[in-house]
């Protein structure tokens, strides 16, 4: 045996082998630590924003809603316009947001912003113009824009990639053609982390519950069960090949299926329907499901409430759910947003003017905007300026 390694090892044939016969190969030194199987494992999607969007916006009800929720709430918070010392009714910032492009207009454009940011946890405005202010606003979908870093590691451009085609953002200009807006990440220098990916897994959990149901349906929603066959003797029996296809071929053709539901099962001697019934895991699937939805629903900062979720009763009613959703979610984002693109847009006329939620025209907020007003106004000690400020208002012009 040693002397036939010694030989293989060193080119010669060994005697077993024919004469002519190619050298062996040696495999991988690695090979015999690499453990294959895939039985049971956990097969996750992958987390790269296309199949997000596509996993847990389009193809998921839940996920869809609280995006819808948050876009349509935060675009349509009425704005305004004002500085250190007057607010402003008519401004060309306000102008420019009303009409943004010839296809949107301030909602839907703001809407578009806040739905790319909550799926990707990146937002990017472009500036149409001739460096004063611009005269288009276009939101740019966040997987085709890639960051070119300089060496510093600030972005010098951004390249956005369409079939193929790239068109560079050159930012070492003095007025930026890029509003870049992300999200906190705090392993990502460039790019912002989005709800969507903090929700993915439950997301999936979902999905995988509305496919096993959907499977159930297809099979009327009926348990799994078996059939029993017995000799003539009444002991336990065994049925021929034929007869064995024959039964499988009328039970796919006449008993499986939504189609087939209600349809009574005739069985012949010595075959009995034995039904085996839901396991335990099968009648807890409906509690994982709604777990899933709540965890996506606290991703994005939904209260279970208003999506119809049932088992959450952290707030009293709907309407404590509705402010505590706008105070806690929407405000938040829309005033971050809002404030980066104001200072954005003040880099091309230099006016300096600022963008901020109108407080007092929020329905949600009005009872706390009642009971501020109200604490501002009835302290004596305070001055009309210092009330002015804590309301949020400008000083009042001098007449």
């Amino acid at each position: 045996m040693v002397l036939d390694f010694l030989r293989r090892s060193g080119g010669t044939p060994a005697p077993s082998e024919p004469v002519g016969a190619p050298p062996e190969r040696k495999a991988s030194a690695a090979g015999p630590v690499i453990a294959w199987g895939g039985g049971g494992r956990v097969v996750w999607s992958p987390r790269d924003v296309g199949t997000l969007t596509r996993t847990g916006f389009v193809g998921n009800p839940v996920g869809f809603r609280c995006v819808k929720m948050i876009a349509e709430a935060a675009g349509a918070m009425p704005l305004v316009c004002q500085d250190s010392k007057r607010r402003y009714d008519e401004h060309p910032v306000l102008a420019l947001l009303s009409r943004p492009n010839g296809a949107q207009g301030q909602a839907e454009l703001l809407e578009a912003l806040y739905g790319q940011i909550l799926l990707s946890g990146n937002g990017y405005v472009e500036a149409v113009g001739d460096g004063n202010t611009p005269f288009e606003l276009h939101v740019l979908r966040s997987d085709r824009m890639s960051i070119v870093p300089g060496s510093d590691g600030w972005p010098v451009a951004y390249d956005y990639n369409v079939a193929g085609r790239k068109h560079r953002f050159d930012m070492t200009g003095d007025t930026p053609p890029i509003c870049h807006i992300r999200s906190f990440h705090p392993q990502d220098d460039h790019y912002g982390l989005s709800p969507m990916q903090a929700a993915a897994t439950a997301v999936d959990v979902h999905n995988s519950a509305s496919a096993w149901s959907k499977a159930l349906l297809d099979n009327a929603a009926r348990p799994s069960g078996a059939i029993v066959y017995q000799s003539s003797d009444g002991g336990p029996g065994t049925l021929t090949a034929d007869q064995y296809d024959r039964l499988l071929s009328e039970m796919e053709a006449h008993h499986q299926g939504a189609r087939n539901a209600g349809r009574p099962m005739l069985l012949e001697g010595g075959l009995d329907w034995k039904p085996m019934g839901f396991s335990p895991s099968d009648m807890e699937f409906q509690k994982t499901k709604e777990a899933a939805a709540r965890e996506i629903a606290t991703a994005f900062g939904v209260p279970p409430m208003m999506l119809g979720i049932p088992g959450d009763n952290t707030y009293a009613n709907y309407q404590e759910a509705n402010r505590a959703f706008y105070r806690l979610t929407v405000l938040p984002l829309a005033s971050r947003v809002t404030a980066a693109i104001s200072d954005w847009l003040g880099q091309f006329d230099g006016q300096g003017a600022r963008l901020s939620p109108d407080l007092d025209r929020i329905p949600a907020l009005a009872v706390e905007r009642d009971a501020q007003w109200s604490r501002v106004g009835a302290a004596e000690f305070l001055t009309d300026a210092e009330k002015r400020s804590l309301l949020g208002l400008p000083p009042k012009p001098v007449e």
